[in-house]
């Protein structure tokens, strides 16, 4: 990929820290950057919650927490110079849990008296936690743009692709048989192998870009290191 093609596709998508700025700052665009924030990485925020509470009603309070929070913007004083935008993130909703657990230990008398004791949140694991939920958000992301590129191209990316994870055991003559059903048109095997090849680049160049907006860095070995640490640089290659 060349140069111009690399600075198209980074375009298409602004760093993480710049629409935290954006949302915070009172421009027109900050309602759009907030819900494109809250978008992006709920999912991420609302799994690790759920992980580390191990209760599914107090993880959605505590995300609507976290919502107004952010809308509110309580978050604008954050600085990209301190790390990590995932970082950032982890570093908020792990305070939060932390308040929770700290609130729920000062008020044992307001609790009724068959209500369960809040386990404390578990210090080991945490991290990882948060790190598997922010790893599976990117992801699901890159399947989302896949699907969208699939609908405005006309190409079968992202249905030859998912049907080749789902089913990872078969070869390409009965790939291209089942996908002919599939998308009802004829495929050949060396369709299949052209298809699949193509989708993967479309899926890693969209992934490393998702990355590199997450680090708000344009060097090559930083977003490397950021894919070597989340386990996803078996996606590239």
């Amino acid at each position: 990929m060349n140069n111009h093609d690399e600075k198209s596709r980074l375009e298409t998508i602004s760093t993480r820290w710049t629409l935290l700025h954006r949302a915070h700052a009172g421009e027109d665009a900050a309602a759009q950057a907030q819900s494109q924030l809250l978008e992006s990485y709920g999912g991420a925020v609302r799994r690790y919650l759920l992980g580390s509470l191990r209760d599914a009603e107090a993880a959605d309070d505590l995300f609507q927490e976290f919502a107004i929070r952010f809308l509110h913007g309580d978050f604008r004083g954050a600085n990209p110079g301190k790390g990590r935008f995932r970082d950032y993130l982890k570093g908020v909703v792990s305070h939060m849990v932390a308040d929770f657990y700290w609130r729920k230990q000062r008020q044992p008398q307001e609790l009724p008296e068959k209500y369960p004791e809040p386990a404390a949140a578990p210090e080991a694991g945490l991290d990882q936690l948060f790190q598997e939920s922010w790893r599976d958000e990117l992801l699901a992301r890159c399947w989302i743009a896949l699907a969208e590129m699939e609908k405005t191209t006309g190409q079968p990316f992202h249905s030859v692709l998912r049907f080749r994870a789902d089913h990872p055991d078969l070869r390409s003559p009965e790939l291209a048989d089942a996908l002919s059903r599939q998308l009802e048109k004829p495929i050949t095997a060396a369709n299949v192998r052209q298809l699949i090849h193509r989708a993967r680049e479309k899926f890693a160049e969209r992934l490393r870009t998702e990355v590199q907006a997450s680090l708000d860095s344009d060097d090559p070995d930083d977003v490397d290191a950021e894919l070597r640490d989340l386990g996803l640089l078996v996606y590239l290659e």
